[in-house]
């Protein structure tokens, strides 16, 4: 009935496929990467088919409860084994199975898909309980500091200041996970997607750690450790804020310019290539251990 209805307000409407296709998330988000819109819509079809499946045993079953109700009380010849039904109802669901495991399986290789040479490389370094993000490469090249060419550009989040990170749209953006200590989880909700950060030791990297994502719409957007790792777990956030390339090239600069020993780097670089200097999803947390809790500080844009 559901279907039914959706199909008749699509007719009747004159919405296009893209929109019709947008209302029947069933609950998903509408995702901001590459990625994140290829795992939408394998949920809203795989949806779709559920709820034709429903429909046509709801119907089936209404039309059997109809058709053979009790009419009186002579019994009903009785009939067995009908070899084309028995196909149909036995094909079918394994059909539909199928279909939707080869779509999966595209899916999740789409998803997990790694170039050899992605437009950015960033390592995201996790701790109890906090995020550094260093900025390995831009298009090939290295961004480094000029004066110490083995440290890579980076920013880190405390108590004070929530670590953001800085991505072009439209380009493709490959992460290297490593933890310090336990294990973590890389999780924004808008790319629909997270992945553990396994403690592999600081040389050496899984590539169960890396994972590659082209953000489509800019914005900011909160970032969360999804794997319970300890105090402040809850409280372990970072943004993620997606730009234009020209803007991401500006904010290297500024990073690159503020210098490593600058205490407000971070909020300096962002200042200088015209972004909010602050966390403006998410706040500082208290850390101080001797209070009963870690209460959220006032937040600052």
């Amino acid at each position: 009935m559901a279907l039914l209805v959706g199909s008749l307000s699509l007719l009747l409407t004159g919405c296009s496929f893209h929109d019709a296709e947008r209302d029947l998330r069933f609950g998903w988000p509408t995702g901001v990467t590459k990625q994140g819109e290829e795992m939408r819509v394998l949920w809203t079809w795989a949806g779709v088919a559920a709820l034709a499946v429903g429909v046509l045993v709801w119907g089936l079953i209404f039309w059997c409860c109809i058709r053979y109700r009790k009419k009186s009380d002579e019994l009903p010849r009785q009939t067995k084994y009908n070899l084309p039904v028995e196909l149909v109802y036995s094909l079918t669901p394994f059909l539909i199975i199928a279909a939707l495991f080869w779509r999966t399986v595209v899916v999740e290789d789409n998803v997990n898909a790694l170039s050899k040479h992605p437009d950015v490389l960033v390592k995201v370094d996790a701790f109890k309980w906090n995020w550094q993000f260093e900025y390995l490469q831009d298009h090939g090249k290295k961004t480094t500091y000029t004066k110490d060419p083995k440290t890579p550009l980076s920013t880190v989040g405390s108590d004070n200041e929530i670590p953001v990170l800085v991505i072009p749209r439209g380009e493709s953006v490959q992460f290297i996970e490593h933890s310090e200590d336990v294990i973590h989880s890389f999780w924004v909700p808008e790319f629909l997607f997270k992945r553990d950060v396994i403690p592999y030791g600081p040389d050496h990297t899984s590539e169960d750690n890396r994972f590659q994502i082209t953000a489509t719409k800019d914005g900011s957007f909160v970032g969360r450790c999804a794997e319970l790792c300890g105090t402040y777990h809850s409280q372990m956030n970072f943004e993620v804020r997606v730009v234009e390339p020209r803007v991401f090239t500006k904010y290297l600069a500024a990073l690159d310019k503020a210098g490593e020993a600058n205490p407000a780097r971070q909020s300096t670089a962002l200042k200088a290539a015209g972004m909010a200097p602050y966390a403006t999803t998410t706040y500082p947390f208290n850390t101080d251990r001797t209070s009963r809790s870690a209460t959220h500080r006032p937040g600052r844009t």
